[in-house]
C-alpha cells in the first residue's frame, strides 16, 4: 500500500508520490527525522520562483548541509520547473531534495526527471476501497508491534470510521494499550464501547453477512451497554435498504459512481457488495418486513425490545439463507 520512509538517511532526492494527504505528510515528517538537518526549507511547489531554488540549494556557511521539501510539485510554474529538472540532472551533495507529487498527467515532465535520476521512491496512493482501509489497519497495528485479524480490523472501521488519521490514532492507542501480541475483536468493542451508532450498524453488518452468533452476541452486548433499541432497528433497516440498492443498480458501475448513486461512501459500497454475495432480492424483501415489524415493536408495540430484535435477527438470517438454497 505504501513505502515507509525507515530510518536510514534519505538520498539527495526523494520523491513521495499519490494523493493521499496523511500517508503523505507522515512519510515526509519521517524523512525529515532521518535525515537531521535543522536546516530545512519547506515549500509549496506553486510557490517556488524562478532563481529560487538556486538559493535554496546552495552550500550553507556552516557547511552542515540543508533539507529542501517542496511540496505539490506539480504545481511548480514553468520557469521554476525547468530550473529543477536542470537540478535534478546533477543534485548537491549536501542538500536533501524531498518532492511530493501527486502522480498524474500534470508536471509529469518533473516527476519523470526525479524518477530518471533515481530518485528514491514512497508511494502513497488514496485509500479508498474497504478492502484497502482493512489492509491500512493491519498494517498500523504492525507499526505498532501487534497483530489484528480480520474481525478486529472491521470491528475498529465500525467504531472510528473511514479517517486515515483517526484510524492510524486509534491503532496507536490500542497498541499501546492492549495487552498481548493481538488486538481481538472484542478487546476493540470494550475500548470503544458507549459509541452507540457504530455498535449499531456492527450488529447490522453480522446480520447482513448472516453471522447469526456474532449478530446476537453483537445485539447483547449493545444492549447490556445502554444502547437504544431504536438505534439498532435503524441500523438493520438502513443496511437492507442498501442492499437493495446496490444490489437493483446497473452493472459495470465502479464503487465511487455507486457511492454517488446511493449516497454512501465508496468503502462501505465494497463491503455491501461483499455482502450481497449470500443474498436473493426475495430474501431481501423477506428481511425487510421482519426489520418493519421489528422497528414498530421496539417503539412500543412489544414488552421486550431486545427479544424483538434478535427474533428479527434471526429471520432476517434465514432469509439471507432460505434466498442462498433457492440459487443452488
Amino acid at each position: 500500500m505504501r513505502a515507509r520512509a525507515g530510518g536510514d538517511r534519505p538520498g539527495p532526492v526523494t520523491l513521495v508520490v499519490g494523493e493521499e494527504e496523511f500517508l503523505i505528510d507522515r512519510t515526509v515528517r519521517e524523512l525529515l527525522a532521518a535525515a537531521g538537518n535543522e536546516d530545512v526549507h519547506d515549500l509549496d511547489g506553486a510557490a517556488l520562483a524562478a532563481g529560487e531554488l538556486a538559493a535554496l540549494t546552495s552550500p550553507s556557511l556552516f557547511g552542515d548541509g540543508s533539507v529542501v521539501v517542496i511540496r505539490s510539485a506539480q504545481n511548480v510554474l514553468k520557469e521554476p520547473a525547468t530550473e529543477l529538472i536542470r537540478y535534478l540532472k546533477h543534485p548537491a551533495d549536501d542538500v536533501t531534495l524531498i518532492m511530493t507529487h501527486a502522480g498524474g498527467a500534470k508536471g509529469k515532465d518533473l516527476l519523470a526527471a526525479a524518477k530518471a535520476a533515481g530518485a528514491a521512491v514512497h508511494d502513497c496512493p488514496k485509500v479508498t476501497r474497504y478492502a484497502e482501509r482493512l489492509d491500512f489497519i493491519r498494517a498500523e497495528f504492525r507499526r505498532g508491534g501487534k497483530r489484528a485479524d480480520d474481525d478486529a480490523a472491521r470491528a475498529l472501521l465500525d467504531a472510528v470510521g473511514s479517517d486515515l488519521r483517526e484510524l492510524a490514532a486509534a491503532c496507536d492507542q490500542l497498541a499501546a494499550d492492549v495487552e498481548g501480541a493481538t488486538v481481538g475483536e472484542a478487546g476493540i468493542t470494550r475500548y470503544y464501547r458507549g459509541r452507540a451508532e457504530a455498535t449499531g450498524f456492527s450488529v447490522a453488518d453480522r446480520t447482513m453477512e448472516g453471522h447469526l452468533v456474532q449478530a446476537i452476541e453483537q445485539l447483547r452486548w449493545a444492549l447490556a451497554t445502554g444502547v437504544a433499541p431504536v438505534l439498532i432497528s435503524s441500523a438493520l433497516a438502513s443496511g437492507l435498504r442498501l442492499l437493495g440498492r446496490v444490489g437493483t443498480a446497473p452493472r459495470g458501475l465502479s464503487s465511487n459512481a455507486l457511492a454517488a448513486e446511493v449516497g454512501a461512501p465508496p468503502w462501505k459500497i465494497d463491503r455491501v457488495k461483499q455482502q450481497l454475495r449470500g443474498w436473493h432480492p426475495a430474501g431481501i424483501s423477506v428481511a425487510l418486513q421482519a426489520v418493519a415489524e421489528a422497528d414498530a415493536q421496539v417503539k412500543g408495540e412489544a414488552i421486550s425490545a431486545g427479544y424483538a430484535l434478535e427474533r428479527a435477527i434471526r429471520r432476517i438470517v434465514a432469509a439471507r439463507q432460505a434466498g442462498a438454497q433457492a440459487r443452488v
